[in-house]
């Protein structure tokens, strides 16, 4: 058995928790000892606020967690400010000293298919799912770095990793989420500072009317986040993209087949084509230590022509 993961004398962010997988992330990361700021803008599942609202969503989880015995402080500022987003971090620093844990789970739907899709609907979802995970990201980085421990988690998707039809901006800025997990993960190494990635699928808000209701009864939130518990800790890996559901978990990866040296003659393209079944096949495949694997990949076949041919 591994040893009990705790989380105590560490600070953690939860991005979009007063409700849903956000709550359910950040309750227990408190029940098992963070101290954690809750933040949440109090939207919609569009994106749209209701300014006349009364008590926060973040005021009500923090309410929880602090009933249950535990320490929080509520933040409603939008993750697509960076100044926001700056000051929600200053907040947690003033108010602890460190942050240790960043949750980037702040997201909207706008579903609709691409043909009826306006490009302020494809816009907002960047702007909040990658560019709100990037300033909460940026504004913790160098303390991260400082003290020699981060553990940060985004939020990305099966429609991101996989497409799914009528979210073409919600896949987009999931799927940017992993490219960009993947670079942090590299360059936070050396600092003890793991980027990971959770794929949920879980009854919320953004699910609740397109999954039929006895899938939803399986598909809690509560399910979902183990693997936060487990992103978020000292044993977390780093570069992993961890999918979740209903207690079932699963690893997703961005690979690359053997390929197949075809070269640039004039014939280059129909060759192509005849031999596309042979390059797509997935026997061989590998998960690349970085990006800098394919052009490797690319030199080594040459070379290997190259001295045959000698």
């Amino acid at each position: 058995m591994s040893a009990d993961i705790r989380f105590d004398g560490r600070v953690a962010i939860v991005t979009g928790a007063g409700g849903g997988l956000g709550r359910s992330h950040a309750l227990q990361l408190a029940a098992r000892g963070a101290k954690v700021l809750v933040n949440d803008l109090g939207a919609a599942r569009d994106g749209s606020v209701n300014a006349a609202a009364g008590e926060s969503a973040a005021d009500r989880v923090v309410a929880e967690i602090r009933a249950a015995g535990g320490e929080a402080l509520a933040n409603t500022g939008s993750v697509t400010d960076p100044v926001a987003v700056q000051a929600m971090v200053d907040q947690a620093m003033a108010a602890w000293g460190r942050v240790d844990i960043l949750v980037n789970n702040a997201g909207i739907l706008r579903d609709k298919s691409f043909s009826k899709m306006t490009l302020d609907d494809f816009r907002l979802l960047v702007d909040v799912h990658l560019m709100g995970a990037v300033y909460g990201t940026k504004a913790v980085w160098e303390a991260m770095k400082a003290q020699g421990y981060g553990r940060i988690i985004f939020t990305t998707s099966s429609s991101g990793l996989f497409g799914n039809f009528g979210q073409a901006n919600y896949g987009a800025a999931k799927m940017a989420l992993v490219g960009l997990m993947q670079t942090l993960a590299l360059e936070g190494e050396k600092y003890n500072v793991r980027v990971n990635c959770l794929a949920p699928t879980a009854a919320t808000r953004m699910t609740e009317d397109i999954m039929p209701p006895e899938v939803l009864k399986l598909l809690t939130p509560e399910s979902v986040t183990p693997g936060v518990l487990f992103l978020a800790s000292e044993q977390a890996p780093t570069r992993a993209i961890l999918c979740a559901g209903a207690g079932v978990f699963a690893a997703s990866h961005v690979t690359l087949t053997d390929g197949l040296l075809i070269g640039a003659g004039p014939d280059a393209p129909e060759q192509l084509a005849a031999q596309f079944a042979r390059i797509n096949a997935q026997a061989n495949e590998t998960v690349p230590g970085s990006g800098l694997a394919q052009s490797q990949q690319e030199m080594a076949k040459v070379m290997t022509q190259v001295t045959a041919g000698r």
